[in-house]
Order: structure tokens, then C-alpha cells, then sequence
């Protein structure tokens, strides 16, 4: 699974807000939550129609992006 098959942006949906593919649950949300200092379990607990897998593997992209972004092309 990659952020291609985890996230989606229509126009659409939520004015082409980047969402979590398949429902209307925006990324950000999530960053929110972990900003905020709340953990995965209370994001997903509050927002059922993303799964486990769709969270992390964005959150695992997301860091790979922007380590090679930083300059580490090999993020550990």
C-alpha cells in the first residue's frame, strides 16, 4: 500500500481536500490529532472509516518524503 492508495484528492469531495481514500476524513485531521498529542488508537477510535493501515502506511510515506526531501534518501 502507498499514499496513492491511501489518500485521495477530488474536487468533489470536500472542495479537493486531501482525504483518506474512501471516506471524507481529511489527512490532516490526523496530523492534528498526533500534533495535539493524542495517539493513532484515539484518531482511529474516533474516525472508523480509516483503518490502521491506511493511517500508517501515510504516516510511513510521509516521513520517507520528507527525509529524501531533507536530503536522506535512506530513512531508517
Amino acid at each position: 500500500m502507498t499514499n496513492q492508495t491511501v489518500v485521495n484528492r477530488d474536487p468533489d469531495i470536500l472542495g479537493g481536500t486531501l482525504v483518506f481514500a474512501g471516506t471524507r476524513v481529511p489527512v490532516q485531521n490526523l496530523v492534528d490529532y498526533l500534533a495535539a498529542g493524542d495517539d493513532l488508537d484515539e484518531f482511529l477510535d474516533n474516525f472508523p472509516s480509516v483503518s490502521r493501515e491506511q493511517a500508517v502506511t501515510f504516516l510511513e510515506e510521509s516521513k520517507k518524503a520528507l527525509l529524501a526531501q531533507l536530503g536522506d534518501a535512506n530513512p531508517a
